[in-house]
């Protein structure tokens, strides 16, 4: 395939996957609306400021990632049956599951969304035993953990991957130590997108820039297949974004953003551009720190370091506008995805 195809079939594949979640949205509100799947605002008195400006918010349908996931994996399993099985010359164009490049990220990306569509059920039903409903944290933990670990045995010893990429310096072979640190980066990944996707539209526009950026390294990269699967999460999350900015019509749920937070670290290995994910995720990377900060900080001093957290409820209680919270952020995910692709093209 010659890097125009492969810039048409990515195209295309964006453009269909942002027509098709756009049109299952009106199904999936009224679906998500008539049974009252609504977010319950957490009213706890250790946060006041997150009580106070959410409260409005309160009753707001979440699940609104499986507009996301949905989307990719139906288009994945159609065209790869449309292709390989009834033999349409015209859906091989479109289709882009393959076992080298795809397969683990969606079978990942189904995994992860499963459990999150689970969790967001127990908590809008106030059940499961976490604190306001929902799966208890060491469960989830050890769930994602799970997938993970599959993961990292599919990457290691199926794909054969052990090699990490240093941008400027080169390839160092680290053998089976890529498993652990797939696990971990998985693990840090999916609950820094959770953290994040705390405001209307900015885990959406965060991972947005993300996966737009990796699916044009991975097209740099001559892996086609990888920055199709990236152009049709990418057109599936914009179509998401148009419900989604303030005011949301819905929220992204633990089935989105686990479940993207889990394959953007999947597709950063599989383009061994793992290195630079801190940057191209920056956003993530400031939220969940600023979490561990916190929690830290009064368990040391018995006070808080930020007003609240993650990083973006602080700058709302210090009197910013929600959505300039949410713009501003997007500023800088693009900056730093921006320099994160340019670091990631040093000596390749």
């Amino acid at each position: 395939m010659t890097s125009a195809d492969a810039l048409i079939k990515i195209f295309s594949l964006a453009a269909i996957s942002f027509a098709v979640a756009i049109s299952l949205t009106p199904i999936f509100t009224n679906f998500v609306y008539k049974h009252k799947f609504g977010k319950k605002i957490r009213a706890e008195g250790d946060t006041p400021f997150y009580t106070k400006l959410h409260e409005k918010k309160n009753g707001t349908p979440t699940m609104g990632g499986v507009l996301i996931w949905f989307t990719t994996l139906a288009l994945a399993a159609i065209f790869w049956f449309l292709d390989r099985v009834l033999g349409f010359e015209l859906f091989h164009k479109l289709n882009f599951l393959t076992r080298q490049q795809t397969l683990l990220p969606l079978g990942v990306l189904g995994a992860a969304a499963v459990l999150g569509l689970l969790d967001d059920y127990l908590g809008i039903k106030g059940a499961g035993g976490g604190k306001g409903g929902g799966l208890r944290m060491r469960h989830r933990l050890l769930f994602y953990t799970l997938i993970a670990i599959i993961g990292a045995y599919w990457f290691y010893y199926k794909l054969q991957f052990d090699i990490l990429h240093i941008p400027g310096v080169g390839d160092l072979v680290i053998g089976a130590w890529i498993v652990p640190l797939f696990i971990f980066v998985v693990i840090a990944t999916s609950f820094s997108v959770n953290q994040t996707d705390g405001l209307d539209g900015l885990a959406g526009g965060v991972l947005a820039v993300a996966f737009l950026s990796y699916g044009l390294i991975a097209f740099l990269q001559g892996r086609f297949e990888l920055a199709a699967l990236a152009g049709v999460i990418g057109g599936a999350l914009l179509a998401f974004l148009w419900f989604n900015i303030f005011p949301a019509r819905f929220f992204m749920g633990d089935t989105g953003s686990m479940s993207l937070g889990t394959v953007l670290a999947v597709i950063a290995f599989l383009t061994n551009s793992v290195i630079v994910l801190p940057l191209i995720g920056f956003v993530l990377v400031l939220e969940s720190i600023s979490t561990l900060l916190q929690w830290t900080w009064r368990h040391t001093t018995g006070r808080k370091l930020f007003l609240s957290s993650p990083l973006h409820h602080h700058f709302e209680a210090k009197g910013w506008p929600e959505t300039k919270v949410t713009m501003r952020l997007w500023v800088v995910s693009v900056v730093f995805a921006i320099v994160g692709v340019a670091v990631n093209l040093i000596g390749r």
